[in-house]
């Protein structure tokens, strides 16, 4: 019996295409919820940038977030898990990109900036993804005296390869081509299923994942029951137990009836 239900953001829950939530979900995830369904959300972006949730949100449907690929979960206004990047690490890839004038993204526990930003950035978060253009730091400002949870540096899988011996600590996940986001080794998915369902007294075997981006592999692994969307690529398909149809295709709504959720 399905207790507990895990959700992307962009391109899972939320359509790349109209930047909402389609209804066929909202009411879905409303039935779920009305049966004692726990649902929680679990994206690459960090809490201060998750603005396209407001349809959920109003509805009181969410009971936890795990935000940051894993690095920062939280219940409410507890925080029940988290896990900054070793300073050497944050210094090496900071220094990487400012070398090279490769755009970053800088995140704190509370706040969010970018050094040597570029368009593309504003291209992908504002035009695309509709943040707010992100504040701009300098390196030194961006990490100087807090603790770094996350860092999104634009860099291709090459570069990625390449910058990867000088931050042993981190782990390094993709979920858009343009950049990958890093945090602390040991932070993925799967890691916020575990506190999550420890903190709720859920059995692993009892939950429920669903996914898009090469950053969800591990979470569609690790689930009781893994789902990707029919718009995932290839390799978080192979990850997955079942493959739904895409984000505005009711995908989410469609899984849920398969397995007799709702």
């Amino acid at each position: 019996m399905i207790k507990a239900l895990f959700f992307d953001i962009d391109g899972t829950l939320v359509s790349f295409d109209t930047h909402e939530i389609p209804v066929s979900t909202l009411d879905a995830l409303t039935a779920a919820k009305a049966k004692g369904i726990h649902i929680f959300i679990a994206p690459g972006r960090p809490a201060v940038i998750i603005n396209n949730l407001a349809a959920l949100q109003e509805r009181h449907l969410i009971d936890g977030y795990i935000t940051m690929n894993g690095g920062y979960c939280f219940v409410g206004e507890e925080v029940i898990y988290k896990s900054a990047i070793p300073q050497a690490d944050v210094q090496a890839l900071m220094d990487y990109c400012a070398a090279r004038n490769y755009p970053c993204i800088v995140v704190g526990e509370k706040d969010i900036c970018t050094c040597q930003p570029g368009d593309i950035v504003n291209e992908i978060f504002h035009d695309f993804l509709k943040v707010d253009i992100l504040p701009t730091k300098t390196p030194e400002e961006a990490i100087q005296g807090k603790e770094v949870f996350q860092m999104t540096p634009f860099i291709t899988e090459e570069q990625e390869q390449e910058v990867l011996p000088s931050i042993p600590h981190c782990e390094i996940g993709r979920w858009y081509p343009a950049f990958a986001d890093v945090t602390a080794k040991g932070n993925t998915k799967q890691r916020g299923i575990d506190e999550i369902i420890r903190h709720f007294g859920i059995r692993l075997e009892e939950t429920m994942a669903f996914g898009d981006g090469g950053n969800d592999i591990s979470m569609l692994r690790h689930a009781g029951i893994g789902v990707a969307m029919g718009n995932a690529k290839d390799d978080v398909k192979a990850s997955a137990d079942y493959i739904t149809s895409s984000v505005d295709e009711n995908g989410i709504a469609n899984a849920l009836k398969h397995f007799g959720i709702v």
